[in-house]
């Protein structure tokens, strides 16, 4: 069977299996987004606390997704907790230092003048600080997303969703004759959703940050 009556055969299951990479992708990118915005303002006033803050979530990096995935799965079992876990922490070192870096670029001169027409320090950081640092912050989401399209296929391992799960059974059926085009249409699939995540972070960068900002 060619790799097109492959695709014509189970586009079906091909269809589904995208739909729910993409959307434990994204509903962990927005946790995570959340949580690591959260942290870089907490920690980005204090140089140690930034740091510490950058470290600890850098840190999540160096265990191998399989590894974390593994380890997750006698704490809360198989299926989408331990992916939804996994990911969320994997997708926080981007959006946490980026989030650091860009509330630290904000000019002072800026937060300065908003302190002068009486803004209070909630306003400023809403108004003010977060709406310029919102391009790195931005790309930030833009990387940690790349890197979750790639570790959500380990998710399948803890009988998680998404295309993983033709990329692993293709590899476990290898010597067969659909194991290569169950194997390269779980891969492709991934490539295409990343394209199309990027895709729509070039819209969304369009639509919220001012052109003055973007020069």
């Amino acid at each position: 069977m060619s790799f097109w009556e492959y695709l014509g055969n189970r586009h079906q299951q091909l269809l589904t299996d995208a739909y729910q990479h993409a959307s434990v992708v994204f509903q962990c990118m927005v946790l995570a987004t959340l949580i690591g915005v959260l942290l870089g303002v907490a920690t980005y006033r204090s140089d140690w606390a930034g740091n510490l803050a950058t470290t600890a979530t850098s840190t999540v990096l160096t265990v191998p997704s399989l590894a974390m995935i593994g380890l997750l799965i006698p704490v809360v079992g198989l299926g989408v907790p331990p992916t939804v876990i996994a990911l969320t922490l994997y997708g926080l070192l981007p959006v946490v230092r980026n989030s650091v870096v860009g509330l630290r670029g904000v000019d002072p001169s800026l937060v300065d003048a908003a302190r002068g027409i009486g803004m209070s320090g909630v306003m400023r950081l809403a108004r003010v600080e977060l709406p310029l640092a919102w391009p790195p912050i931005l790309t930030g989401i833009r990387v940690s997303t790349q890197m979750l399209m790639g570790i959500a296929a380990v998710a399948a391992y803890a009988s998680g969703p998404g295309l993983g799960n033709e990329i692993f059974r293709g590899l476990a059926s290898l010597g067969s004759k659909n194991a290569l085009n169950q194997v390269l249409a779980g891969t492709l699939g991934i490539i295409v959703l990343a394209l199309l995540f990027d895709a729509a972070y070039v819209v969304v960068g369009r639509l919220t940050i001012p052109r003055g900002i973007r020069v």
